[in-house]
């Protein structure tokens, strides 16, 4: 079963084209990642596949009835408004006070519910954001650069916290992400654009593809060894990474 087909897809935006010729299919319970340049059209594909982008040409084929649970890049809450977590997750329509607990639980926040939005951190911020998208129970959960602002350790745990998700709901991720090491790692296929898919495939498969080293240097397979325990840190492109990821396994 496929939750979510593109065939041919062509996008533009402001009169231009951003992407084309994209053939891409989601299947359910997997994780995929989207990687790629600024500019590269990841979020357009995004906007495509949740319905906020019309086609220019080709077709996007949904699962009948396919719950779609969002996570934004960011979102600007104005600092004046008293605004608990609770009150936030239940916008735009309220949820039983168990569903809303179960949905920070899972998000890894279960303690959150009375607090201001204000005063939380950028990780508890983006933990709610999630939370809320898990309200819908969704067949496919999209975050477009979650972690954006988080550190090293923070950004990792963002992510090992979207496996607990994806186990505990059985749902798909799609994911557009900068913190290659990281999302890699955690990802089951990634898909790399450059204004056309340049490749596709497993972490070890893109990797190593001419097209994505051409994008982002060598130093990214390195990277990804480090996320995956196997690292011998003579790479220099990513010291600040190696620096991160010891961090984290010193506080782990």
């Amino acid at each position: 079963m496929t939750l979510i087909q593109t065939s041919g897809l062509t996008l533009r935006h402001d009169g231009q084209t951003v992407l084309r010729n994209v053939n891409f299919t989601l299947r359910p319970g997997e994780i995929v990642t989207i990687v790629g340049p600024n500019g590269s059209g990841k979020s357009s594909l995004l906007r495509a596949l949740i319905g906020a982008l019309k086609p220019a040409a080709g077709k996007i084929t949904r699962k009948p009835d396919l719950r779609i649970g969002y996570v934004p890049q960011k979102l600007q809450i104005d600092g004046t408004l008293p605004l608990t977590v609770r009150r936030f997750v239940n916008l735009p329509r309220r949820r039983p006070a168990e569903a809303i607990q179960a949905a920070l639980t899972t998000a890894g926040v279960p303690e959150l519910a009375e607090r201001q939005m204000v005063d939380l951190s950028g990780g508890q911020f983006q933990r709610v954001l999630l939370a809320r998208a898990l309200l819908e129970k969704p067949d496919l959960l999209i975050l477009d650069e979650a972690t954006q602002g988080l550190d090293q350790p923070g950004s990792a745990a963002f992510y090992r916290q979207i496996e607990t998700v994806r186990q505990d709901f059985g749902c798909a991720v799609l994911m557009v992400s900068h913190d290659l090491h990281v999302v890699m790692a955690a990802s089951d296929r990634v898909l790399c654009l450059n204004g056309h898919v340049c490749c596709e495939g497993t972490p070890e498969t893109v990797a190593d593809a001419p097209e994505y080293r051409a994008l982002f240097g060598t130093g990214t397979q390195g990277a990804l060894a480090l996320y995956r325990h196997d690292h011998d840190h003579h790479h220099h492109h990513h010291s600040d990474a190696c620096e991160g990821h010891q961090r984290e396994t010193e506080n782990a």
